[in-house]
Parts: C-alpha cells; structure tokens; sequence
C-alpha cells in the first residue's frame, strides 16, 4: 500500500439546485451548502444537511448575494455594514437549522462574486469576517489561498482555511482567471485529475500563461454546478486515492 503523502480535504457547492447533490456528497468531505440568498432555498438547505450528516461530511454555511437572475456571479453595490449583516443573516439562518436537524455545520466559505471580491478588497474581507465571528467564532472561515479573506480571518481571530480549485484556471498571481475569459473553466475530467494530483503534491499549479505558482491549501474545491461536474469529482478523488493522499474533512 502506498504511504500516505498528506492529507487533503475535497469540497463542493450544493444546495443550489443546480446539480447532482446526492452523488456528489458521496465523493468530497466538505460541503458548501447555498444559504438560500444567491440560489436554492430552505427545502434544498434542509435535504443538504441532512445527506451530508448521514454521509458524515462536515457542511458549511455559503452566503452569497441576493441575486439569483445572476447565481450571485455579480458584485452587488452594498455598504460593509450591509455585507456584514447580509452574511450574518444567511450564516445564522443556516446554523439555526442545522440545529433544529442535529446536523453540525462547521465553517463559513462565501459564494462567487462575494467571495472573488473579498480576495482583495480587505474592507470587504473584514465586513465578512465580522459577520462569521458575530454569529460564531468557532466557525473556520474558509479562503482562496493567499487571500484578503484569510488575512481578515485571522486579524478577527478566527481559524482560517486556504482553498484552491482543480477546475479553474489561474492568473500568475495566484488569482483565479474570470469565468468570463476563455478556459477560465476546465472540463476535460483527465485534464482536472491531473491537475488536481500535481496541486496537491506539489504545492503549485501552472498558471494561464504557463508560469508556475506556489500554492499553500487546505481543501480543494470541485464545482458541483459545472457540466460533467461528478465525473470530475470522481476523477480527482481516484487520483489522489491512487496516490495516496488521505481525504479527510479540514475542519475537525
């Protein structure tokens, strides 16, 4: 048997009405359940919280913005008070019903434009962490690796998780490329296993441009809302398998 090179957490966005929730639940650790602002709603919040629980996958809170014409893709023009008690709400909202079903919820990872503008606007990533420490400071509040969101984490003095993504290509800055640039999203399942497997063992991915970036994470995220996104998901998850990496839940 293949030693054990490291442990990696694997992670994906449910709840949103968008995909195949049941099966992929059934190939990551961690789960970003939509609070029901930027897609989904309290029937798919509760279902996802209870699948995750009985597949013993640690669920987080996913607060997005309200605007599901755009699935909360768009920055919506709000004060930081207004962030603040924007994602308070959701993170609350989903904590009450996680509790009501038994079902823990262990951390924090905001959704799609909210998320992209708290990896370099600090007030944005102080608004979010404020919220996450106001409704439980023992949430983990979960980051792109190398970002505003997870300086503010820290600077609230909550955990903090580094995230990186096997389907999305970079910018040399360790940035993601905008989903509207061309290959900003991968497809090909060979290609994102791959990709996924030299991440993980090498600390390091090959940006847009072909420059290779240093990248230091904790979970590895895998669109649950992409065409094919299982078959990717269980292509990543062989291959790290194969090589030995133990899949383990980053909060404990």
């Amino acid at each position: 048997m293949t030693d054990t090179l490291r442990t990696i957490d694997l992670n994906a966005d449910l709840a949103e009405d968008m995909g195949d929730d049941a099966a992929m639940l059934a190939v990551v650790t961690s789960a970003n359940l939509c609070c029901g602002a930027h897609a989904g709603g309290p029937d798919s919040l509760c279902a996802a919280l209870l699948a995750a629980g009985a597949r013993g996958v640690m669920a987080g809170a996913h607060p997005g913005y309200a605007d599901r014409a755009n699935f909360g893709r768009l920055v919506v023009p709000m004060t930081l008070d207004a962030v603040t008690r924007m994602v308070a709400d959701q993170v609350a909202g989903t904590l009450d019903m996680a509790a009501g079903l038994g079902v823990r919820v262990g951390y924090v990872k905001p959704h799609g434009a909210l998320y992209n503008l708290a990896a370099d606007d600090a007030d944005v990533a102080g608004a979010i962490a404020a919220a996450v420490a106001g409704v439980d400071r023992g949430l983990v509040l979960l980051g792109l690796a190398g970002s505003a969101m997870l300086t503010a984490g820290r600077a609230t003095g909550l955990q903090v998780a580094a995230e990186a993504f096997a389907d999305r290509a970079y910018r040399a800055d360790g940035r993601l490329v905008a989903r509207g640039q061309a290959g900003a999203v991968l497809h090909d399942p060979a290609l994102v296993a791959a990709r996924a497997v030299a991440m993980v063992l090498e600390g390091a991915v090959t940006a847009i441009d072909g420059r290779r970036v240093a990248l230091r994470f904790d979970s590895l995220c895998l669109h649950g809302d992409t065409p094919g996104a299982v078959a990717l998901a269980k292509g990543v998850r062989a291959g790290l398998l194969v090589q030995g990496v133990a899949l383990r839940a980053f909060v404990g």
